[in-house]
């Protein structure tokens, strides 16, 4: 076992506030979202996922911040993650739509849940040895707003399909979902954007367009949003194997003999 200084065995017990807040505020949400399904507030149900999703970027952006991370937070984090992103979502899907199909609709929900769980039991054992920059198949949180944002777009714009094929689509999108986390595709994280450094001012332009784009139509473009980072991750293995071909091609083109130019005589 490595040998720890009393700052470091310290900070491991600790147990600070600020970023377990946001942490319980995140676990809040993702139970508040189960309480409202279950009450039939299908719409206000997806709106806390969404917010659970936001508490959550936050708890370990603030942790970084204020140099308040633990084994604790990382831990309870984990826990409020696998109730706000895994169990959340599946059972607001099952009782909103997938109840109809039958055995149908709770193997949905389940392949999501354990979806969700072996995602986030081999992010907790990979962290130290993956590319930073991008996650290792579909992000519980995108996840979860991918299941979210189909079903407040289907409530709040009232899709003009019959129930039948609204439940099989709302199927299709939560096994998707479920079977996008414990993929290998690689998904832009996002954990190379700092928020303690600074930026062109262009950049607060961008993010206030942003806000207005969201809050324009929020199911649609948050709906929209989602699926194409749920997308994302084929386009980049594409890229990456294309680069890759043309790298060995190189590496063989390199590696072959000059040829022997003879001349007639």
């Amino acid at each position: 076992m490595p040998n720890l200084s009393s700052d470091e065995t310290r900070r491991r017990r600790s147990i600070y506030l600020l970023p377990n807040a946001f942490t319980t505020a995140n676990l809040f949400a993702g139970f508040y979202g189960i309480v409202q399904a279950m009450n039939g507030r299908y719409e206000i149900a997806a709106i806390a996922l969404f917010l659970a999703l936001v508490f959550d970027g936050m708890d370990g952006r603030v942790a970084r911040l204020t140099n308040t991370q633990s084994a604790f937070g990382e831990q309870y984090d984990s826990m409020a993650d696998m109730t706000s992103f895994g169990i959340a979502p599946a059972l607001i899907m099952y009782e909103w739509m997938l109840h109809d199909l039958g055995r149908w609709g709770w193997l949905a929900a389940f392949i999501y849940v354990v979806g969700a769980a072996l995602r986030l039991a081999r992010f907790n054992t990979n962290i130290a040895v993956v590319d930073k920059r991008f996650f290792q198949g579909l992000p519980s949180p995108a996840a979860a707003a991918l299941v979210a944002g189909f079903m407040w777009l289907a409530v709040d714009n009232k899709f003009h399909l019959q129930d039948g094929a609204i439940a099989w689509i709302a199927f299709a999108v939560t096994v998707y979902a479920g079977v996008a986390m414990v993929t290998n595709l690689p998904f832009y994280s996002g954990k190379s954007f700092a928020l303690g450094r600074s930026v062109p001012f262009w950049v607060i332009l961008v993010l206030v367009a942003a806000f207005v784009f969201v809050s324009s139509d929020p199911p649609v473009v948050l709906f929209g949003l989602f699926v194409v980072y749920g997308l994302s991750g084929w386009g980049v293995l594409l890229w990456r194997l294309r680069k890759a071909k043309q790298l060995s091609f190189r590496r063989a083109n390199d590696d072959q003999p000059p040829g022997n130019d003879t001349e007639n005589r």
